[in-house]
């Protein structure tokens, strides 16, 4: 074979576009079936009790309904060690708005009608779902989200503190978030004696065919999850939903194909979100900035179902330099929906806390907020004292500053005026970990000089095929065209979660092994391909655990300008920059938009997207895109992004680090750093109304 110019970091155009744009591209929803029939959810109107009474009459009194199914007549499920998708199968409700019935038409309006017919009765329990910091009953956990320990001490923090020349003590809160991708929890199911095969809108179809194996108790091999096209998830499709066993339950039970489409207003309580968090954090520092002490308490909450804590105070162990620290994780455990995975779960909150109180060290010590980070940048990581594979976020920052005009300002707060309008920019920090899971992959060549890599990768909409098609390409020696990569199926070579920005590493490294095999199989055949093709499988379960020997992140540097009206509060975001250092950019406009919409995510949580749970009933008053605010076009200004180029051989074959989430971590502190500067107020609970500016000002 010719070796060609390699293709990866080069902007190549989405290879599923087409299909989208045009609508051949079929989602969870969109696959049709003979005799397909809808389901509908019935949720808890409680917050805590049992259900006592299920009256389906009236609902079954339509011809067109074809099952109303409860914990008491649905098939039995067995466990598969997950609490969120052991549907209808005690009358327990753990929550507002938990599934506890399913009603099965032969149409959607049926199936919907059907459900508001359903009448339970509950014998209600009090119920508790307000987190404060000082409430009875926190406790410790034995870890925190991705297995890192809750506490962390190093040195002496209180002697250090109480002997530092300025310091820092404030409380920051995140209220709960929602993640809402663009497509619901969908899926299709249908049986075929015991075969199960399922159009599922995942983040993972190889756990997905797990779980389902485990809850029908029948062999992996008959299950059959097709994934080929997502849109979005954001962590809330990383693990099975409920929304997969019900549909796959239901269709058991009416012996059809039963598609279930997860109402908008009912994913809020059932699929995950972020969790609250209210973290203090102090920071003890010399007059020159230098940090000596370090202290990043949060408390959070998590359900009376499963356990999960938002780790937000992990970010501050390696983030800068200082002798002394303290993290430490505290939980509540109330009667709410179970909080899961968000786009950068515990570094997108916990930054905001952090890089707020960095901007408040800065004016304590009369410093560019710049030049103190560029101060506290630590030699190797403070805690475990390992080196950095690379960071550079001092060129980050040094650049960003740059680009954005960023000395050019008056640092002095509340002095920008147009008008009515108080101008003001502010600064932060990003970083997120390096994470590679094991996965699989195959490579066929065929006699016909075309390749097929199959790997059960999901796209969920970040340009997956494309960048593992650039990876196949490179590896072989061959032109894209002549590459075909299959995923998004549980049949494939199992693939890891498209999760904590991994997917790229974890699913191109087998790609890369097994073409790079293959091209050299070809080689030794002379170049001719043998009538039958070539074929070669490979894996990481060696080579993805390695590399703990160095401590790996990627970087950025945040910018952003704001305008805050006097006369009715409203903040308006004037421009966004992100500089960004994040391993080799294998394709700059896949790349582009993910840092794009990181930012766009994390202008929403500085200033639009809040939810409140309801005291008195247990449930969001926020659960649907109404009163839910996403950005929206108009609130999007300019956002510019560039990034540094790394070379860091202590990652992958290909050089990458993940940048699907980094891009959200740092701008909410970013703009609420440029509303303090342009009011002088500081404001630290998200999101910034206007209630909230005006009351300040």
């Amino acid at each position: 074979m010719t070796t060609l110019p390699r293709v990866t970091g080069e902007a190549v155009a989405r290879i599923e576009a087409r299909d989208k744009v045009t609508g051949a591209a079929s989602y969870a929803a969109d696959h049709p079936l003979d005799g397909l029939t809808h389901a509908w959810p019935v949720t808890a109107t409680v917050a805590r009790g049992d259900i006592t009474a299920v009256d389906d009459s009236e609902a079954l009194r339509d011809p067109a309904v074809l099952a109303v199914l409860t914990h008491a007549n649905a098939p039995r499920l067995a466990d598969a060690g997950d609490p969120m998708v052991a549907v209808l199968r005690s009358p327990h409700v753990a929550h507002h708005g938990q599934i506890v019935a399913l009603a099965v038409a032969e149409t959607l309006e049926a199936a919907r009608a059907a459900a508001g017919a359903v009448r339970v009765t509950y014998d209600e329990q009090p119920h508790d779902v307000v987190l404060t910091a000082d409430r009875p009953g926190l406790y410790t956990p034995d870890e925190v989200n991705a297995g890192h320990p809750a506490d962390r001490r190093r040195g002496d923090f209180d002697a250090a503190y109480a002997a530092s020349e300025i310091t820092v003590d404030a409380v920051y809160e995140v209220t709960p978030l929602h993640n809402h991708p663009m497509e619901p929890h969908a899926a299709t199911a249908v049986w075929d004696g015991d075969a199960l095969t399922v159009f599922d809108s995942n983040q993972g179809s190889t756990v997905v065919r797990s779980t389902l194996a485990a809850l029908f108790e029948v062999d992996e091999a008959d299950v059959r999850v097709v994934s080929e096209h997502v849109g979005g998830g954001f962590g809330s499709k990383g693990t099975p939903r409920p929304h997969v066993a019900l549909a796959a339950l239901a269709a058991k039970a009416v012996g059809r194909p039963v598609r279930l489409a997860l109402p908008r207003n009912r994913i809020a309580a059932v699929t995950g979100h972020r969790a609250p968090t209210i973290q203090r954090v102090r920071l003890g520092a010399d007059a020159d900035g230098h940090i000596d002490a370090l202290a990043h308490e949060t408390v959070t909450q998590t359900s009376t179902l499963t356990e999960f804590v938002e780790q937000a105070s992990v970010s501050s162990r390696m983030m800068y330099a200082s002798p002394h620290s303290l993290t430490t994780h505290r939980v509540a455990r109330l009667d709410v929906p179970s909080p899961s995975w968000m786009r950068a779960p515990g570094e997108c909150p916990g930054m905001f806390a952090l890089e707020s109180a960095m901007d408040e060290l800065a004016s304590a010590c009369g410093l560019d907020p710049v030049e103190l980070r560029i101060r506290n940048e630590p030699p190797v990581e403070p805690d475990s004292g390992r080196p950095f594979s690379s960071r550079h976020l001092v060129d980050c920052l040094r650049e960003g500053a740059r680009r954005f005009g960023w000395h050019d300002r008056d640092p002095r707060p509340a002095v920008g005026r147009d008008g009515p309008l108080l101008i003001g920019s502010g600064v932060a920090a990003s970083t997120y970990p390096v994470w590679v899971f094991p996965s699989h992959a195959e490579a066929y060549a065929g006699s016909d000089g075309r390749y097929e890599v199959r790997v059960n990768a999901t796209d969920i909409g970040t340009g997956a095929r494309t960048v593992l098609t650039q990876i196949a390409a490179d590896a072989l020696g061959v032109p894209l065209d002549l590459v075909r990569v299959s995923i998004g199926r549980g049949d494939l070579p199992a693939g890891s979660v498209a999760g904590g920005s991994s997917g790229t590493a974890s699913w191109g490294w087998p790609v890369h092994k097994a073409c790079t095999d293959l091209r050299q199989r070809v080689s030794d055949a002379g170049g001719h391909v043998p009538d039958g093709g070539l074929f070669v499988r490979a894996d990481t379960e060696q080579e993805a655990g390695g590399g703990t020997e160095y401590s790996r992140h990627a970087f950025g540097a945040q910018f952003a300008e704001v305008q805050v009206d006097t006369v009715t509060g409203e903040v308006r975001v004037r421009r966004m920059l992100g500089v960004f250092a994040a391993g080799h950019i294998l394709n700059p406009r896949t790349a582009r938009s993910q840092f794009i919409g990181g930012m766009t995510m994390g202008l929403g949580m500085a200033l639009t997207e809040g939810s409140f749970l309801d005291p008195e009933f247990g449930d969001f008053t926020e659960r649907d895109l109404a009163s839910y605010h996403v950005a929206a076009c108009a609130d999007v200004p300019e956002i510019d992004v560039h990034w540094i180029d790394e070379d860091d051989p202590h990652l992958n074959p290909m050089g990458s680090k993940g940048i699907g989430e980094i891009g959200i971590v740092g701008a909410a502190a970013a703009l609420a750093n440029a509303v303090h500067h342009a009011t002088g107020m500081r404001v630290r609970r998200l999101p910034i109304h206007p209630d909230t500016i005006l009351l300040g000002l």
